[in-house]
């Protein structure tokens, strides 16, 4: 079956990094779309960033450019979150979640990702404080 596991969240000062992981099972992550997405206190899940399935190719929101990268290590079967200039904002539970979808351009997926993205991990809490 399908499951994607969350890791590498943790408590981290303002100004630092953090890398989170990705982690699926029961499929191959260069044959699904993988989306990061966060959730605040209070707040609804809203997406980070997505990478294709297809050929690798990034899409980003346009609060996470430059701050936020994702990239995909097939080996390990594995979607990476690098996460640089941290402010207590950032502060949420962080979900990857998976498509099996190779038609829809990912910018497109992106950009409406909960009609595309529905199997989720567990989450992993990012604290971004001194």
């Amino acid at each position: 079956q399908l499951q994607l596991v969350e890791s590498g969240g943790g408590l981290v000062q303002p100004g630092g990094s953090l890398r989170l992981s990705c982690v699926g099972s029961g499929f191959t992550v260069d044959n699904y779309a993988i989306a990061w997405f966060r959730q605040a206190p209070g707040k609804e899940r809203e997406v980070i960033s997505c990478i294709s399935g297809r050929d690798g190719t990034k899409a980003y929101r346009n609060s996470a450019q430059g701050r936020f990268t994702i990239s995909r290590d097939n080996a390990k079967n594995t979607v990476y979150l690098q996460m640089s200039s941290l402010t207590p904002e950032a502060t949420a539970v962080y979900f990857c979640a998976s498509a099996h979808l190779r038609i829809t351009p990912i910018e497109a997926m992106c950009h409406f990702p909960k009609v595309f993205f529905a199997s989720w991990g567990q989450g992993t809490q990012v604290t971004v404080s001194s």
